[in-house]
């Protein structure tokens, strides 16, 4: 985990991009929706979590991460850190925009505590 967001079309830690993610029911349904890429794993895959704009003051398993180009309404998000997705990059739809140092370090600070995930 590293912040190194570039604009190359490739997914970087640090970037939110558009992937498809499965509902918790895990049933084989799912949709399409923004997630921050969190780190790049040594097979070439990311780790990401997903975003919602859904209001979650209050709630340990969410981080807000204020708003973004990410948003088309412009809406506050938060990070959900219940679900770590595994990502292909070919499974990228869209970058949708970079989260700002700040807010990404507070995401991985809560990540690393509560995966124990090394520095």
């Amino acid at each position: 985990m590293s912040y190194a967001p570039v604009t190359d079309g490739d997914p970087d830690p640090g970037e939110i991009v558009w992937t498809w993610v499965p509902y918790e029911e895990r049933d084989g349904r799912g949709k399409d929706r923004p997630v921050l890429v969190v780190a790049t794993e040594r097979a070439g895959t990311l780790l990401a979590v997903a975003l919602t704009s859904k209001p979650h003051s209050g709630d340990g398993d969410f981080v807000p991460i204020g708003a973004g180009g990410w948003d088309s309404q412009g809406r506050p998000s938060w990070v959900n850190l219940d679900r770590v997705f595994r990502v292909h990059p070919a499974g990228m739809r869209r970058e949708a925009a970079l989260l700002a140092r700040k807010p990404y370090e507070g995401v991985e600070v809560r990540l690393r505590a509560r995966y124990g995930w090394s520095v």
